[in-house]
């Protein structure tokens, strides 16, 4: 079965180019849901997160409050290192268990900070979702409720628009409506049917 990841920037799209897919019929694991029920009250990293940051990144609830969290990670580049260690081993291999009980022709798997595809062995096709870098900064900042500053730190906190360009196998371009991604999604998903 053929592996495909889909990759982007903060706010280029890719949840709504997985779900295009979907509409396919195509299986969609999710790094970022994966990452979620890992650090959820019945997750596996739960534990060792509270008890490396502390109860006041809790919620009332008990929740791990993401926006404190991020706050931190944010500021502290050793702190965000060791989330990372933590979590993208664990990520990686729910989505190696994911994809074996995948049941479609291919499969889509989305992860928005690829840097490279050395953990990700199994992988045959990188689809990059490429968006205009002002209209980036424009959505993700109207989805996330933040100032274009705190949300342009988000942006060249990542892997650059250059790097993961060079990543891409496939590119699909998002810097108009949905109707715009449908017919470049179509034509993906026929090529990925053939391969």
């Amino acid at each position: 079965m053929l592996k495909v990841v889909i990759t982007g920037g903060i706010g280029s799209g890719k949840s709504t180019v997985a779900n295009l897919f979907a509409e396919h019929g195509a299986d969609i694991i999710d790094a970022d849901v994966i990452s979620h029920q890992l650090s959820s009250t019945t997750g596996a990293a739960y534990s060792k997160i509270v008890e490396h940051f502390s109860i006041d990144i809790l919620s009332p609830d008990k929740t791990i409050n993401r926006s404190k969290l991020r706050a931190i990670v944010f500021n502290q580049p050793e702190q965000k290192l060791w989330l990372e260690n933590l979590l993208h081993p664990l990520i990686r291999l729910e989505i190696e268990t994911q994809v074996d009980a995948c049941q479609s022709p291919y499969c889509i798997i989305v992860i928005p900070l690829l840097q490279n595809r050395e953990h990700y062995h199994y992988i045959n096709r990188v689809c990059v979702v490429d968006i205009d870098p002002a209209l980036q900064l424009e959505r993700a900042s109207q989805r996330d409720d933040h100032n274009t500053q705190a949300m342009q730190k988000i942006v060249d906190s990542q892997i650059s628009r250059d790097k993961r360009l060079t990543l891409a196998d496939d590119i699909i371009t998002n810097n108009g409506t949905i109707d715009d991604l449908r017919p470049q999604v179509e034509k993906l998903h026929q090529f990925y049917l053939q391969q």
